[in-house]
């Protein structure tokens, strides 16, 4: 069966670091990893993980994200989903890492373990201070440490130097990853190596986000149907997992 959008009311938008905070009128039955297709009427259509049942994460650096990051109060967006495979929260202790807007479906997460009484650690990066999202809700679940690549906020350098460092001072349940790609492909590395369970959620470019249309394929699976949440040891099996993807031509790509 074919989805069509559903106009929602828009609620508010508000920025938050790096991106812009969608709420929505309306609540959706979403999990935490879970996205939704979002529609302006000619303006397109494209995908954005949930951060709340009623609320989306935008980074505003194109002309769709920037439209939707630019609605006000009253204003009406479409929406179809939640589609996908969310997040399973394992164990009493768990980390997150997320890098840029992949912070935003870790933030549901935080909120969602806290709630089952799991103790919730997290190491948020981005380019620079200015840029980095969703601390005070990080925090009110638990400790946050922060990277940048300036070196203008916390640590300088990557999340997967802090990483590596967590897990040499404890013992983690889980890891739980949402970021560029490459970041990704380190963190499941890593905690293979470290033998510690690791999820993490993808982002490819998706067009239906139904596994319709094959744009967003990893090897044979299908980002928006089989994901976007995977086991870290399943993508480590997928040659193009952090070194290649589709184009919207269709044509082969390197990350």
């Amino acid at each position: 069966m074919i989805d069509f959008p559903r106009m929602v009311k828009v609620a508010g938008t508000k920025k938050d670091g790096g991106i812009a905070v969608l709420s929505l009128a309306e609540r959706f039955p979403a999990q935490p990893g879970q996205f939704a297709m979002l529609w302006l009427p000619g303006k397109g259509e494209k995908p954005y993980s949930f951060l709340s049942e009623n609320e989306f994460g935008i980074a505003p650096v194109g002309e769709f994200s920037n439209a939707l990051a630019s609605l006000k109060k009253g204003d009406s967006v479409g929406v179809r989903g939640p589609y996908g495979k969310g997040f399973v929260i394992k164990g009493r202790r768990i980390l997150l890492i997320g890098g840029g807007c992949g912070i935003v479906p870790l933030a549901f997460l935080a909120k969602e373990a806290k709630e089952k009484g799991i103790s919730v650690t997290s190491i948020a990066g981005a380019k620079t201070a200015k840029s980095l999202s969703l601390r005070s809700p990080l925090a009110s679940c638990g400790s946050v440490s922060c990277c940048t690549d300036d070196g203008s906020a916390g640590r300088k350098g990557f999340v997967t130097n802090a990483l590596q460092d967590a897990l040499l001072l404890k013992k983690y349940d889980c890891v739980y990853a949402c970021g560029p790609e490459k970041m990704l492909r380190l963190v499941a590395e890593i905690c293979a190596k470290k033998n510690v369970p690791c999820q993490i959620s993808m982002e490819r470019m998706m067009k239906c986000g139904l596994g319709i249309c094959g744009q967003c394929d990893l090897d044979g699976l299908l980002v928006c149907r089989d994901g976007p949440v995977f086991e870290g040891r399943e993508l480590l099996k997928k040659p193009s997992f952090g070194r290649s993807r589709l184009a919207p031509s269709g044509k082969v790509t390197a990350i």
